[in-house]
């Protein structure tokens, strides 16, 4: 996962994730324009191990998070990131099971399948718990994450996770002790998206 090497910066013009944009209007008759990023909305899931009393994280590497943590370099008529300067583990974060909502099905039901593909286990649609939404990158996107909660048994695992092979992911499970798990939270060393501390915050109030 943090082997990373032969970095190379390039313009986005077509992806399947994301659309850039450009957004003109009138704000009080004042011409004015907002550069954005049209996206899928996606879930979050806070889960907790009862067997363990832990929290059940991802870690994963996160090419956005790589880059703000690096400095590029132009070489060769490229734009390039020394990847022995600047290694791979700049780009490792700590996360919510998530996923993209681009399914023909509720948020919960991708709720449901991203707990199994990425973490490995098991979860009655029905003990899955909707605890809020919210909009994430209000400057640059805008999009809505449906978060969740829900509690796990080693009974309910049925597999390893580590998400789907197949679409490029590479995911390591975490477990993080209930005890140990707001130090780890707050530690500002740790690469987290700002979810993941509000999930365990709105745990600790509210369970």
């Amino acid at each position: 996962m943090e082997k990373v090497t032969e970095v190379y910066v390039e313009e986005c013009t077509k992806s399947r994730y994301i659309k850039p944009l450009r957004l003109k209007y009138k704000q009080n008759k004042e011409d004015k324009c907002w550069d954005l990023i049209s996206e899928h909305d996606d879930v979050a899931v806070l889960l907790f191990n009862k067997s363990k009393d832990s929290f059940v994280f991802v870690k994963q590497f996160r090419p956005a998070i790589y880059l703000n943590n690096s400095e590029t370099e132009q070489k060769n008529n490229k734009v390039t990131i020394n990847s022995e300067k600047f290694p791979g583990v700049l780009g490792i974060t700590y996360e919510l099971c998530a996923g993209l909502i681009d399914k023909d099905a509720s948020p919960k039901e991708i709720a449901k399948l991203e707990i199994l593909e990425e973490c490995g286990f098991d979860v009655p649609l029905e003990s899955i718990e909707h605890v809020t939404s919210y909009r994430a990158g209000v400057g640059t996107t805008g999009a809505k994450q449906f978060l969740f909660y829900a509690e796990v048994t080693e009974e309910m695992r049925t597999g390893k996770g580590g998400g789907v092979v197949e679409e490029g992911e590479m995911i390591d499970v975490i477990e993080i002790h209930k005890s140990e798990a707001m130090t780890f939270v707050m530690d500002e060393s740790i690469n987290k998206p700002i979810g993941m501390l509000f999930a365990v915050l709105w745990y600790f109030q509210n369970k």
